[in-house]
C-alpha cells in the first residue's frame, strides 16, 4: 500500500512537473501584455523616429528574445527588477539593430534635430538628406572600428566639437557649401 501510494505521488509530482515546463511559448495576450509595456520606451532617441510598424516588428523581436530567455510567463512577470530587465532586452535589441548605414543614421540623428543644431540647413530635399546620410555613415565606418565603438561614441557625444559632430560638419560642407562657425564661451574660475 505505502509502494502504491508513493508509486502515485511520484508519478503526480512528475506530471506537474512536465506540465508546467512543457508549456514552450507565451500566450497572445501575455506577449500584448509585454508589447505595451514596450510602448512605454517609445520615446528614446532611437524609437521615437519609428513608424508603427516598424515599432511593432520591434516589440515583436523584443517579445520573442524575453519569452526565448524565460519560456515560463510566471517567471518572468516574478521577476523582482522585471522594468530593469524589460529596459535591459529594450537596449540590447537597439544596440544590435544599429548598424552604420544611411537609414540608421536618420533615426539616432533626426533631421529636424541636425538642423536645431545647425549642423544642417533648413528645407533640405529628400535626396539631399539621402546624400548627407550615406556621406555621414561612410565616415563613421572609416572611423570607428565596430558598431560598439561607434556606440560608445554616441554615448560620450556631449560637445558641440565631438569626432560624431565633426563628421557631421564634414558631410555638411562637402554636399552643400554649408559653413558651420562654433561660437564657445569658455569660463574661468
Amino acid at each position: 500500500m505505502k509502494k502504491v501510494f508513493f508509486a502515485a505521488t511520484l508519478l503526480a509530482t512528475t506530471l506537474l512537473a512536465i506540465a508546467c515546463t512543457s508549456k514552450e511559448r507565451w500566450s497572445d495576450k501575455e506577449r500584448e501584455a509585454l508589447r505595451n509595456e514596450i510602448g512605454a520606451f517609445r520615446d528614446m532617441v532611437y524609437l521615437d523616429n519609428l513608424g508603427n510598424a516598424e515599432f511593432i516588428e520591434f516589440s515583436d523581436g523584443v517579445v520573442e528574445a524575453i519569452e526565448i530567455d524565460y519560456p515560463i510567463y510566471t517567471t518572468f512577470i516574478e521577476l523582482p527588477a522585471r522594468g530593469d530587465t524589460v529596459e535591459v532586452y529594450v537596449v540590447s535589441t537597439i544596440v544590435n539593430e544599429l548598424d552604420t548605414d544611411a537609414h540608421n543614421m536618420r533615426n539616432i540623428y533626426p533631421y529636424p534635430m541636425l538642423v536645431a543644431e545647425g549642423i544642417l540647413p533648413p528645407n533640405l530635399s529628400l535626396q539631399a538628406q539621402r546624400a548627407f546620410y550615406n556621406c555621414f555613415a561612410s565616415k563613421v565606418n572609416r572611423t570607428y572600428p565596430s558598431t560598439r565603438a561607434f556606440f560608445n561614441a554616441i554615448m560620450a557625444d556631449t560637445l558641440p566639437t565631438s569626432q560624431i559632430t565633426q563628421l557631421q560638419r564634414g558631410c555638411a560642407s562637402e554636399l552643400f557649401d554649408w559653413e558651420i562657425e562654433i561660437d564657445q564661451t569658455l569660463f574661468f574660475d
